[in-house]
């Protein structure tokens, strides 16, 4: 099942990556100009809304003439890269307070396992909720690789990135209490070796397996947390799009047009799907315990 979850998350990421140069082209007609790309994806023609799935528009269209296919597109690019780059924060910070917890013990240990303790009590979805409500306005739009970025993307990626390292960080922190007992680690403080090379060169590569599997399920779980406060309405903020705010502006047509909701909502499943399936045979592949390689 993970190998099947490979190949289609690889066609996922290929629709999304690439899509856009086949799919996401076409005269946008209120500006009568031919265009590619966002702008294509942006192009509301009010003449053509809510038009149902067509040779010229395979997914239909949205309430303002949008067209379904490219958005989908667009929208998937920054679901998966708020998934990537709020799980990165998450593994940075998860592995830092682990590491540096369970190797130097002692008072560290008591405060950053207090402070993540504390941590795991706030609910993340209400802090999510109120702070993309209260910062996404404030935080500017900003421009990358060509692709404008309403100022709510960086916000919902910091904070669901800075609160769900706690549960890895118990993990690294577990792993780097028994290691760190060990002779060889024993060794290498007899030698002299730094407490910084310690941790990075002996106990991190041997923590990695844990590490990845986190990462791994940490992208889908950020692409869902990203899907709920967008279909709330408090996630990302148009013109920008993502598949969870694409929920949003279909729920009032969950029958008369039910191509709006379900062409992201079906990407959202397939791409949570396979990015779990896969984590989940990481998981088994790189548990030396694991009865599956016998």
């Amino acid at each position: 099942m993970a190998v099947i979850a490979l190949g289609g998350l690889i066609i996922v990421i290929a629709y999304i990556w690439l899509g856009g140069l086949v799919f996401a082209r076409g005269t946008c007609i209120p500006i009568d100009k031919y265009v590619t790309g966002e702008a294509y994806a942006n192009c509301n023609d009010t003449s053509m809304k809510l038009q149902p799935p067509s040779p010229e528009h395979p997914f239909g269209t949205d309430t303002i003439g949008r067209d379904i296919l490219a958005r989908t597109i667009y929208g998937g690019q920054i679901s998966l890269s708020i998934g990537i780059f709020a799980a990165l924060v998450e593994v940075i910070v998860g592995v830092f307070v682990g590491a540096i917890a369970g190797y130097f013990g002692r008072w560290v240990d008591d405060v950053l396992m207090r402070i993540t303790e504390a941590m795991l009590i706030i609910p993340q979805l209400f802090l999510l909720i109120v702070l993309a409500k209260a910062l996404g306005g404030i935080v500017p739009e900003m421009n990358i690789l060509g692709r404008t970025l309403s100022g709510s993307v960086i916000v919902i990626i910091l904070v669901i990135g800075f609160t769900s390292w706690m549960y890895l960080a118990r993990i690294v922190r577990a792993n780097v209490l028994s290691l760190k007992e060990l002779d060889y680690i024993s060794a290498s403080r007899a030698l002299g070796v730094s407490d910084a090379r310690i941790i990075f060169k002996h106990l991190l590569p041997n923590t990695i397996a844990p590490i990845i599997v986190s990462a791994t399920l940490g992208v889908s779980g950020a692409i869902l947390s990203e899907a709920y406060v967008s279909f709330l309405g408090v996630g990302v903020q148009n013109p920008t799009a993502s598949w969870g705010n694409m929920l949003d502006s279909a729920v009032k047509y969950i029958q008369t047009a039910p191509w709006l909701w379900f062409f992201p909502g079906l990407l959202i499943l397939l791409t949570v799907l396979c990015i779990n399936f896969i984590g989940d045979g990481l998981r088994d592949a790189l548990d030396p315990r694991s009865t599956r390689h016998i």
